[in-house]
């Protein structure tokens, strides 16, 4: 498995445009080859900002890699750029690979 994560650092009291905006997203994922799940958190309230994260879980990195490189990526982040006055900075992308998993059984 892959994970991708981004960390967002959004102004506060921008919270709640910030979650409207993803939840108003036309994400795509579901439909992408690969793609297992999507998460959005948030994270505490800091000096400037509130952290937020969006976890992506794929089978693999081609599949993420190929996501990136699709039409569905691209439909997914358009008008992603107008959104700057919600955030505190840049995003910041993090990405592992799977070296344990557990579950529940079930």
């Amino acid at each position: 498995m892959y994970l991708t994560m981004n960390r967002f650092k959004v102004k506060p009291g921008q919270e709640a445009a910030f979650e409207a905006v993803w939840k108003a997203r036309d994400s795509q994922l579901p439909t992408v080859p690969g793609f297992i799940s999507f998460h959005l958190m948030k994270g505490p309230a800091r000096e400037g900002y509130t952290l937020y994260a969006s976890h992506t879980l794929w089978q693999n990195e081609t599949a993420f890699q190929d996501w990136t490189k699709s039409e569905a990526f691209r439909m997914a982040h358009r008008g992603a750029g107008g959104h700057g006055d919600l955030y505190a900075g840049p995003p910041e992308l993090e990405v592992f690979d799977a070296v344990q998993s557990l579950a529940m059984a079930g």
